[in-house]
């Protein structure tokens, strides 16, 4: 059985390791994209948007909710890719924890 002391190290080199895939996640740009690329944006890991691309065919004053339904289909698709990798950088951290 492991004594407390080296409990407490296991604990602050885990917690130092999950630091690191935070820092890690947070640091990578996720590109989100509509069908045919027509919109696409640009996330950080921290879920900040960087920037947000319409290509001028798409833009019809007529229709604004195709545009609409392309901008959010490409902040999901972002949104899901940092999901993702969230959980699989730091899902390992918390399997089998109680929550």
């Amino acid at each position: 059985m492991m004594n407390m002391q080296s409990m407490m190290k296991q604990a602050q080199k885990l917690q130092k390791q999950m630091q690191v895939s935070q820092e890690e996640i947070a640091n990578t740009t996720f590109v989100g994209k509509s069908a045919q690329d027509l919109v696409t944006v640009e996330f950080s890991g921290d879920r900040t948007l960087k920037s947000l691309n319409i290509n001028p065919d798409v833009i019809d004053p007529e229709d604004p909710e195709t545009l609409q339904d392309m901008v959010t289909d490409a902040v999901n698709d972002a949104l899901s890719q940092i999901e993702k990798v969230t959980e699989q950088k730091l899902g390992k951290f918390t399997k089998g924890l109680p929550f």
